[in-house]
């Protein structure tokens, strides 16, 4: 993530008719590209898929991808945040919210998916925002060592290696997904021309 070294500040309305609209998350009225690989890109639409095709199937929950913004963060009004995956149980959100720009409730669950230029720094101030704002579960998928950090509302942290079980606890009830799972098999390296 970096901030785009403007001097004019934003409104999440100024974000909402920008072309380009889903490259960036905006932070106290600043817009801040996001990083993106397409590894960490893949792994972020393999969890969208895996956790929808089991909601559809199991919790009545809404399941969006990264271009959903977040407006709801107290004593931040000109701050969205993008989640690369998130969950909204269904009863908590009208058919209004779902048509006027972002949603202004935090989501149930929100996956960060961390890309190779993504900031240590900038990936606890997310999760932090995320909770102070009431988000239940919050997970940070680390591509290069297969880990997954399991923050909780309470305050709780957890890692999930390869072999352990990722589970959706009382979030996603019943969700279990072997954290290697996450992962898609990379095609063998080209031969040298």
């Amino acid at each position: 993530m970096s901030t785009i070294a403007e001097s004019r500040s934003y409104t999440p309305d100024d974000l909402l008719t920008m072309p380009d609209r889903d490259r960036y998350e905006l932070v106290d009225g600043n817009l801040v590209e996001l990083n993106v690989s397409a590894f960490s890109s893949l792994v972020a639409a393999n969890l969208l898929r895996k956790i929808g095709n089991y909601c559809e199937a199991n919790t009545p929950a809404w399941v969006f991808g990264a271009d959903c913004g977040y407006q709801c963060f107290p004593g931040h009004p000109r701050t969205v945040r993008k989640p690369d995956v998130s969950l909204v149980h269904r009863e908590r959100l009208s058919a209004e919210q779902l048509t006027e720009g972002f949603l202004t409730l935090p989501p149930d669950l929100a996956i960060e998916v961390v890309s190779p230029n993504d900031l240590a720094y900038e990936v606890e101030e997310k999760v932090r925002e995320y909770l102070e704002a009431g988000v239940r579960l919050v997970w940070v998928v680390y591509p290069p060592t297969r880990r997954v950090h399991i923050h909780r509302g309470d305050g709780s942290l957890a890692v999930a290696r390869p072999s352990d079980d990722l589970d959706g606890e009382d979030v996603v009830p019943g969700f279990r997904c072997r954290v290697d799972d996450l992962f898609p098999a990379l095609p063998p390296a080209a031969p040298p021309a």
